[in-house]
């Protein structure tokens, strides 16, 4: 259920009749555009009469560390690139006469981080925490009378503050928004649903509404319901009285008949309309985009709209790869599409708060989500995290949270934080949880309260654990039923899982289980990790054994930046820098590389959590030098059975769930060193080049197949892009994959031929990428070497309509060339 304020985009004016009442204009303004910034200390910096003539010019948002360059100077762990340091952010404005007398507020969607905010030289205030939204009155630091206004913002994340690539900059949107005197408060609806049925849903409304003026002020408070089609389904009103300088509490409800239920198959939103009438005038009109839905947990699951739902979810850091952690709408889109593809049902928000655009994309495609707070709490992980911050800033933080973010229908969950140390200190660490937990409910009791936890059996034995509503647990699957039995009533889940660790495209052979590689990369037979991971196969085994499990949530759905498991170093240790495998530099956890690009393991779990006949074989057949070796061929499918032939010739056909693969398995709290997984299939089969191919049967029926052939010499580049026809907004993206083929269109698994790029037409190229964990090469550049034969262009529409052509060219290969629509 997002919240906008009125309608977000560049300046918009209400001139609005709403039941007989005159609007009056209201204002809000993106305030993205034309800002200087600087990425150095400058002394007076602040003041509007500073020169920053000489800075760079730019829009936001803005991350100024994925720009480079990656340096061995640079924590490996936070993505080997220069996210510390002092960025100044300016901007020059005008503010119209119109609003003198009203309520001024400069709002950020988030500033990485320390944020201090200056307005004509005035300190207007700060915000420590880089991921969580804010705003100031600067009504009064302004000017009126048609000079310039000036904005100055200073940012300063420190080293070993972060134990991933947080991004640096004004990387979230900000606003500048004019208001009469009375007006909603900023996340000022509370929309919930006491009864959603089939029949009924009945819609409870608590707005708080703000007098800035002198003088006690008599409103009405109208609110109005709309469909999903636009239609009018609702209304409801009343009288409140506003004291002056201070606030009140609408508290309102309706029922609206046969209501369309927000689900993970059909995510149905509504719209409320609340305007405030003073004196016959519309003085404010927000908008609250809700969706009708129950949920509930129990011992035996979670339930939405009284239908059992088992969580087939992801882990996803905030950064999108080579964009860094700016926000872009689509990128954002792209990742959850692609996590969708997979079978993904629920996105855990790891570590942190997520953007605005970020949970209304999730509540648009359907996904539910365990909304998370913090990575740390006093205890610190690394020097200068959020232990910097918390005795100040937590309850601050985590309320703004919670306000922001509980009208989502797809929030389903608060988590308050992920693996936190306090889970072992028996004397205080359950009084912080309960505290936390607290903050929460008092701003909204309707949603349980989970934390991660990874140090079993600690946060049961020392009550920590007691102070949430369902455990979250970490790495532990062979302890759910233990868990079980011990606490019959706590609901439980997977909260992180697996951290299985793979390159795209790369097989290391013979088969073995290995701590790193020379290669600084990870085979895709999917089975190497750190000490506390395990296969995928073993978590799909342990929830089936548990089917009062609500699910599980990977470690993770995507790369990203830092944190380079299983090279680098070792978690809360080695000094918090991670180079000792230099240049690994970005996380191989994902199913999904940096780029988007699947690994095989994205297709393993969509052969478990989707129904869509699917099949997918590995690994390449490109093994020159090891004719007549036993390669290991895997088939990933949710198919009955799968046969395999190589050049024609049939190597058995096998049923799913008969015939097992023997996986090499050790991790912490497994017994053994092998585990006899149902979940793929498997042949050993001597290497010749030419074709493997695997067939997938249904009901004993030939229902699809896959094939691979021995690629010849790289011969042609090859471009697809994921949408033919973007929006000329200044910020839609298209997303172009590169391939480096044959002469016969086969894919050159371990090409790494550098390909140019140009752009002509209503657009540019932004980023380029590989996918490829030890690559150094820079994101901005116009080149890229393709990795496992693919790289990836990142191109960005103009405000004018037309046509963006991509051409890609590499020596000695046939060139490519590719048309995007502007629209």
């Amino acid at each position: 259920m997002n919240i906008t304020k009125r309608i977000f985009g560049i300046l918009f004016f209400f001139v609005l009749i709403t039941s007989g009442y005159q609007s009056t204009q209201a204002q809000n303004l993106n305030f993205n555009e034309s800002w200087r910034f600087f990425n150095e200390e400058a002394e007076g910096a602040e003041m509007p009469s500073f020169n920053d003539s000489s800075w760079r010019s730019l829009d936001l948002p803005h991350d100024w560390a994925i720009e480079g360059p990656f340096n061995e100077k640079y924590n490996a762990r936070c993505g080997g690139l220069p996210f510390h340091g002092t960025g100044w952010y300016r901007k020059q404005f005008k503010t119209p006469k119109t609003a003198k007398g009203k309520v001024v507020r400069i709002e950020f969607e988030g500033a990485m981080y320390d944020a201090h905010v200056w307005v004509n030289g005035k300190f207007v205030g700060n915000r420590p925490y880089g991921y969580i939204g804010f705003e100031f009155d600067i009504s009064k630091e302004l000017k009126y009378d048609g000079t310039d206004n000036v904005i100055a913002v200073r940012l300063r994340p420190q080293d070993l503050s972060s134990r991933w690539y947080p991004g640096a900059g004004l990387y979230r949107s900000v606003w500048l928004k004019i208001d009469e005197p009375v007006h909603v408060a900023q996340w000022g609806t509370y929309i919930t649903t006491p009864t959603v049925t089939e029949k009924i849903a009945v819609v409870q409304n608590e707005t708080t509404v703000v007098n800035k003026s002198d003088k006690r002020a008599h409103i009405t408070v109208n609110h109005e319901y709309f469909s999903p089609d636009g239609k009018s389904v609702a209304s409801v009103n009343e009288k409140i009285e506003v004291p002056a300088n201070s606030s009140a509490i609408s508290a309102l409800f309706c029922k609206i008949d046969k209501p369309q239920r927000w689900d993970i198959e059909n995510p149905n939103l509504y719209k409320a309309v609340t305007t405030i009438v003073q004196n016959g005038k519309v003085v404010d009109t927000y908008n609250s985009r809700i969706g009708l839905r129950s949920i509930a947990f129990t011992k035996d699951g979670f339930f939405l709209n009284n239908k059992k739902i088992r969580f087939n979810g992801v882990c996803l850091h905030h950064d999108n790869g080579a964009l860094g952690s700016a926000i872009y709408r689509r990128a954002d889109q792209r990742k959850l599409q692609i996590m969708k593809d997979m079978g993904v049902n629920a996105i855990r928000t790891s570590h942190n708060p997520p953007s605005r655009v970020f949970l209304e994309l999730c509540d648009e495609l359907g996904l539910v989500v365990l909304d998370e707070a913090f990575d740390v709490w006093k205890k610190a992980k690394v020097p200068n995290g959020y232990n910097v911050f918390f005795e100040k800033w937590a309850e601050r933080d985590i309320k703004d949270m919670v306000r922001r973010d509980r009208n989502h229908p797809s929030v389903i969950m608060w988590s308050t934080g992920n693996e936190i140390l306090e889970q072992g200190d028996k004397k205080n660490g359950w009084r912080v949880a309960k505290m936390l937990n607290d903050y929460v409910k008092e701003v909204d009791p309707t949603r349980p309260t989970t934390v991660g936890m990874n140090n079993y059996s600690n946060p049961y034995k020392f009550n920590f654990a007691q102070q949430t509503d369902i455990a979250g647990v970490n790495y532990k699957p062979t302890k759910y039923s233990e868990i079980r039995e011990t606490y019959p009533e706590l609901p439980i889940y997977g909260s992180e899982t697996s951290s299985c660790t793979s390159s795209r495209g790369v097989y290391h052979l013979p088969i073995e289980k290995y701590k790193t590689h020379e290669s600084t990369h990870v085979t895709s037979y999917d089975l190497i990790g750190p000490p506390w991971a395990y296969p995928p196969d073993v978590e799909f085994h342990y929830q089936e054994q548990n089917p009062y499990s609500m699910g599980e949530f990977i470690w993770t759905g995507f790369d990203y930046l830092g944190e380079p498991t299983p090279y680098g170093g070792k978690d809360n240790s080695t000094n918090g820098y991670w180079n000792g495998d230099w240049p690994s530099h970005s996380s191989y956890f994902g199913a999904v590389d940096l780029c988007g690009f699947p690994k095989d393991r994205f297709f393993l779990y969509q052969s478990h959590w989707t129904t869509k006949p699917m099949i997918h074989l590995l690994p390449h057949w490109n093994w020159k030098g090891m004719e007549g070796d036993m390669i290991p061929v895997y088939c990933y499918t949710n198919c009955d059975e799968a046969e395999l032939f190589v050049n024609g010739k049939s190597m058995g056909r096998k049923v799913k769930g008969k015939d097992l693969t023997e996986l090499i398995v050790k991790f912490i709290r497994y017994e053994g060193d092998s585990f006899q997984s149902k979940y793929r299939l498997s042949w050993n089969v001597p290497y010749k080049a030419g074709t493997i191919k695997v067939i997938g049967y249904k009901d004993g029926k030939e229902i699809l197949s896959e094939q691979i052939s021995t690629a010849g010499k790289p011969a042609k580049v090859n471009l697809s892009v994921d949408r033919s026809a973007i929006d000329a907004d200044g910020r839609d993206l298209a997303y172009v994959t590169v391939r480096i083929e044959d002469k016969n269109g086969n894919l050159c698994p371990m090409a790494d031929n550098l390909v140019n790029f140009s752009v002509k037409g209503a657009g540019e190229l932004i980023a380029v990428d590989n996918g490829n964990q030890i690559s150094l090469e820079s994101f901005q550049a116009k080149h890229r070497k393709a990795f496992s034969g693919m790289c990836l262009a990142i191109v960005k529409a103009s405000k004018t309509t037309g046509k963006i052509t991509l051409t890609a060219k590499s020596k000695k290969l046939k060139s490519a060339q590719i048309v995007i629509e502007t629209k």
